[in-house]
């Protein structure tokens, strides 16, 4: 398996690139690959800021890419719950930040909205110090 980097998924998913376009999509289809969830942050920022994509595409795009059938995502479990926050208002970051710490007692945070949300979408134990 073949760990790939953010320039990678960002090709493959915007086809924005004459070169690198085609061969980021025949490498993916082609071999099996690996994506972190750093990546997968990453590609979430590029898409949003540099794309100026709004949480419900990034959501499809980036859920779609995880399910070819050659895409490993890293914790794929925490990065879809973390996309279906995002999508409900959520920054995609700190749904992330709260899925990988699930197995702590609480979550705290100076971010009122992280709070906010977190607490809304039923996140208990998510607090301010």
């Amino acid at each position: 398996m073949l760990a790939v980097d953010t320039n990678l998924i960002v090709r493959y998913l915007t086809g924005d690139h004459p070169k690198q376009s085609p061969r980021a999509r025949a490498l993916i289809d082609a071999e099996p690959v690996f994506v972190s969830v750093t990546v997968m942050l990453e590609v979430e920022w590029v898409l949003r800021s540099s794309y100026e994509f709004g949480p419900a595409d990034v959501a499809r795009a980036l859920r779609a890419f995880s399910g070819l059938p050659t895409v490993t995502v890293e914790d794929g479990t925490v990065v879809a719950t973390a996309l279906d926050l995002a999508e409900g208002g959520m920054d995609f970051a700190d749904a992330l930040h709260l899925g990988r710490s699930a197995h702590c007692n609480g979550f705290a945070s100076f971010d009122r909205k992280l709070v906010r949300t977190a607490t809304a979408a039923g996140y208990e134990g998510v607090r301010e110090p």
